[in-house]
C-alpha cells in the first residue's frame, strides 16, 4: 500500500431478473402497440369494405386508376321516344290566344279547341 491506491472492489454481482426486465418491458410495449395497431387496420377494412359496398350499389367502383362511375345504359331509341311523346303532349294540351290579325285568319274559329296532333309512330312511317 505504500505506492498507490488500493484495488478497487468489484461490484456487486446482478441477478438475472435485474437483466431481463427491461427486456420484458419492451415487449410488453410492443405487444401493446401492436394490438391497438391491428384492431385499428381491422377498423379500417370494415369501413372501408362498408364503404365500397354502398359505392358500388351506385354504380361506383374504386380501381387503381381512381374511380369509376358507371351510367346506367339508355337507348337512343328510347330516349327520342319520350322526349316527342313529351312535345306531343304539350302540343296537344296547349291552347291558342284569340289573336286576330288584320292580314289573314279573318274567318272565326270553328271549335274553341286546336285540333290535337297525332302521336308519331314507328308503324306509321314504316310502312310507306
Amino acid at each position: 500500500m505504500a505506492w498507490g491506491r488500493s484495488a478497487p472492489k468489484p461490484p456487486p454481482p446482478t441477478s438475472a431478473l435485474s437483466k431481463i426486465l427491461p427486456l420484458l418491458v419492451l415487449l410488453v410495449v410492443l405487444g401493446g402497440c401492436a394490438f391497438v395497431g391491428y384492431h385499428i387496420y381491422l377498423s379500417m377494412q370494415k369501413i372501408s369494405s362498408a364503404a365500397s359496398d354502398k359505392m358500388q350499389s351506385k354504380n361506383m367502383v374504386f380501381t387503381k386508376d381512381g374511380l369509376k362511375v358507371g351510367v346506367k345504359e339508355r337507348k337512343t331509341e328510347s330516349y327520342v321516344d319520350s322526349t316527342q311523346s313529351l312535345f306531343v303532349k304539350a302540343w296537344n294540351l296547349s291552347t291558342w290566344p284569340g289573336y286576330k290579325s288584320r292580314l289573314w285568319n279573318q274567318q272565326p274559329p270553328e271549335s274553341g279547341k286546336p285540333e290535337a296532333r297525332k302521336p308519331f309512330s314507328r308503324h306509321a312511317s314504316s310502312a310507306k
